[in-house]
């Protein structure tokens, strides 16, 4: 069987994952967390078939998918092969209430879950799902197994992977590639919590649970019945990336008890002196981000620990950065959390499907062709791409962090944006919506967004809505022993040096993105936080362990820039 063709660059985090006993064992829906957790992450019984028979067969690491390193496999899988996973475990004696829940954080592309040898549910696609496995349960020893499938089918959103990886696309994931995990709960207990914010006050909705329910927040009990309540916040601590305040919640539902947590924040488009900018907390606020792909060198999806979350995060917030535009990717609920704990903002993609074109998609708009061009979208292709966004919107509702998001990227599957725009806006009309990121534009959108590469950035006046520079730069620095391969690079300028390469950069934003911010620049997207693979043209190397600018300086940067959007919008 073929080996992944997956390097060695190996991170700080595996030496962290070496000392647990359960990876990835964090509370894995911080928003919605209960006493009762019982993690079903580490090491499975695993095989892969195809027609011929077995083809590996041993054991797997979950949460990683089969393709990465920390999965113990380190194998690619082709598209007619079959997954089985198989783990038999006891739970806690103090557990069981009423009802048992299993859930899977993602399973890529397909998947049967069998309970006791008994068919619990399917499931399609990249989101989280869950079953009920209460009537299955034994006392005893239970079993769980599931059969996964990944074809590729590019009906269903997949973001980066492709079986031939190079250049801007990436080793596929295959199998489950989150969290497993399993909670009791009563007969009726909270199923899911909405929250809506503004400047001094928080609306909690209830789905589920008792008629009558209690909300404790800042030492004091709120009694209502119904499905809502609405609560005034005294001297109201406003979350923002440079003071991320939350706001911790218990809510109580008859015997159930969950406890959760919220940001006062608002994110709203208004014209200031006839601009169009972007306003958080009803203030003119620039977005100085960049291009969050989401890939690691040891679990490709999944860093070997949540602090590789953690430090991509904060790492860019040393260097001046308050936004990240997470990539045709949707992360673990987690990662949301800490974003929002340490305060930096997300612009939220959706996840591409349909084929691509180089020559339609990339090459032609890239030099001129920028408008007029659709891709035809099936019926199930469309079901499938509108069921994830609504999933995404779903997920990532009650996040302060999450501010923005992008329904397509460069006209990658895109079809029907008017449509599309609509549909998914009506479904959270407090966040900023991007239909058509770089080109393809559609006027049924929130604001002008622009990707340059080998262009130097033109100040423009935009009348009506806010200007974003959704990508830019892509500068290459490549050091080799810490690259995916030595062969081959992927970038947009290259660069010998750190020097070169810092000095560069410093001289793009000085001499092109802080004199755009004039003519209303609201927020940019530098490519990127991290090389991925063949790319390197991130300001981490792939394995993390070197920082290729000095952060002081890009700090320093992030100075100016805000000084320049203060003096002109405040």
């Amino acid at each position: 069987m073929k080996k992944n063709n997956f390097n060695f660059l190996t991170t700080k985090y595996e030496k962290e994952l070496s000392k647990k006993t359960v990876p990835f064992d964090e509370y894995p829906r911080p928003q919605l967390k209960r006493d009762s957790y019982f993690c079903l992450n580490g090491l499975w019984d695993f095989k892969i078939e195809d027609k011929k028979g077995i083809k590996f067969a041993g054991q797997i690491l979950v949460p990683f998918a089969v393709e990465s390193r920390l999965s113990k496999v380190f194998k690619a899988v082709n598209k007619s092969d079959r997954l089985i996973y198989e783990k038999t475990f006891i739970l806690p004696n103090n557990f069981l209430k009423n009802r048992v829940l299993l859930h899977f954080g993602a399973c890529d592309q397909y998947a049967k879950v069998y309970f006791n040898g008994k068919l619990v549910g399917e499931n399609v696609g990249v989101l989280p799902f869950s079953f009920d496995v209460t009537e299955f349960l034994t006392a005893g020893e239970n079993t769980i197994k599931v059969i996964a499938i990944d074809p590729l089918n590019t009906d269903i959103p997949y973001g980066k992977q492709r079986e031939k990886r190079g250049g801007m696309w990436y080793t596929t994931v295959s199998g489950i590639c989150k969290t497993v995990w399993m909670e009791s709960v009563y007969d009726n207990y909270i199923k899911d919590i909405k929250i809506d914010t503004d400047l001094n006050s928080v609306k909690i909705t209830v789905f589920g649970g008792e008629i009558e329910k209690t909300v404790r927040l800042l030492d004091k009990d709120y009694t209502f019945t119904g499905d809502s309540v609405c609560i005034n916040i005294d001297n109201p601590n406003l979350w923002s990336p440079e003071n991320p305040n939350l706001y911790e919640f218990t809510l109580f539902s008859g015997k159930d008890k969950v406890s959760s947590y919220f940001g006062l924040r608002t994110i709203k488009r208004a014209k200031v002196n006839g601009t169009p900018l972007i306003l958080l907390n009803d203030k003119p606020y620039f977005f100085n981000g960049l291009l969050d792909q989401g890939y690691y060198s040891d679990g490709i999806y999944l860093p070997a620990t949540v602090n590789g979350f953690i430090d991509d995060i904060l790492r860019m917030k040393e260097c001046g950065f308050n936004m990240l535009r997470k990539h045709i990717k949707f992360e673990p609920d987690l990662f949301y959390y800490y974003c929002d704990k340490y305060g930096m903002i997300v612009f939220q993609d959706m996840i591409n499907n349909g084929k691509y074109n180089f020559i339609i998609d990339t090459a032609l708009p890239t030099v001129f062709l920028k408008r007029g061009i659709t891709h035809y979208a099936s019926k199930n292709r469309k079901s499938e791409f509108i069921k994830t966004a609504k999933g995404i919107i779903e997920r990532l509702y009650n996040h302060p962090s999450v501010v923005y998001y992008t329904i397509f990227n460069e006209g990658w599957g895109q079809f029907s944006p008017k449509k599309n725009y609509a549909l998914l806006k009506s479904l959270d009309s407090n966040r900023v919506f991007d239909t058509t990121s770089g080109w393809f534009k559609s006027n049924a959108t929130d604001v002008e967004s622009d990707h340059v590469y080998f262009k130097k950035i033109k100040k423009r006046k935009i009348k009506d809505k806010p200007w974003v520079l959704s990508e830019f730069g892509g500068y290459s620095y490549k050091i080799n022993e810490h690259s995916f391969n030595k062969d081959k690079t992927y970038g947009y300028k290259y660069f010998t040096d750190k020097e070169n390469f810092e000095k560069a950069l410093i001289s793009l934003y000085k001499e092109e993105i802080i004199p755009a911010i004039d003519c209303g620049l609201s927020a940019t997207v530098l490519t990127q936080v991290s090389d991925v693979e063949d790319e390197t043209n991130g300001l981490l190397t792939f394995d993390r362990k070197v920082l290729k600018v000095d952060a002081k300086k890009l700090k320093k940067l992030s100075v100016d820039i805000n000084k320049r959007f203060n003096d002109k919008y405040s």
